[in-house]
């Protein structure tokens, strides 16, 4: 049959044997083991450098690309550059790295603490799975469904109409009104034309002298 007997669990008492196909089992153990390494996320260390007097815009630039870098799993090593006198100032460091933990505090987490380091005052932030799943969860019941949608736009168009008959009921003083008779036309009578073929004589006048 081409099978193999196989020993398991060499610690066991007894041993633990198995009947396979050794070089079957072998293939696939590999193929596993290829397709885990080829989901894992090779996660790096990236490094944002900022400055104490760093402006609005360029703040925002860099906060969103530490959180780009974030989302996609990786480390990052921020970095606040002193220059002459001020490093006599590290409290301003501090305030940038605090406004930059909680611009990404929604897919980050500290992971080093801010800390003074020569003439640089550096931090370490580590993606925060947790916070990420909660994020995508509050996006995803925040999304309306279709069907709500189409509920939604009929009750607006039922609404639009109740709207129309009121105000067409407004117009005609709050109450309907009757239709009006159109009166008849008169249709002047046909004389009987005369033995002659001339043209009849108007009804109701008499024709020549009775009495004669």
């Amino acid at each position: 049959m081409g099978l193999d007997l196989v020993e398991v669990a060499a610690g066991a008492n007894p041993p633990v044997c198995r009947i396979m196909d050794y070089g079957k089992w072998r293939y696939e153990a590999s193929q596993r083991a290829k397709e885990s390494r080829r989901k894992a996320s090779h996660a790096t260390l990236k490094e944002m450098k900022y400055r104490p007097k760093i402006g609005t815009g360029d703040f925002d630039t860099k906060t969103k690309k530490v959180e780009q870098f974030l989302s996609q799993g990786h480390k990052v090593k921020v970095t606040i550059m002193f220059r002459g006198r001020e490093v006599h100032h590290p409290e301003r460091g501090m305030q940038i790295l605090d406004r930059v933990a909680g611009a990404v505090d929604h897919v980050g987490k500290v992971d080093q603490s801010a800390r003074l380091d020569g003439r640089n005052m550096t931090m370490v932030l580590s993606p925060d799975r947790r916070a990420q799943q909660s994020r995508r969860q509050a996006e995803i019941s925040e999304t309306p469904t279709s069907g709500s949608t189409d509920s939604q736009t009929s009750d607006t168009q039922t609404t639009d109409t109740q709207t129309t008959d009121t105000q067409d009921t407004d117009a005609q003083g709050g109450r309907a009104i009757p239709e009006q008779p159109v009166p008849a036309q008169p249709v002047p009578a046909q004389g009987k034309p005369n033995g002659s073929g001339e043209g009849a004589e108007p009804a109701g006048q008499p024709v020549g002298d009775p009495h004669g």
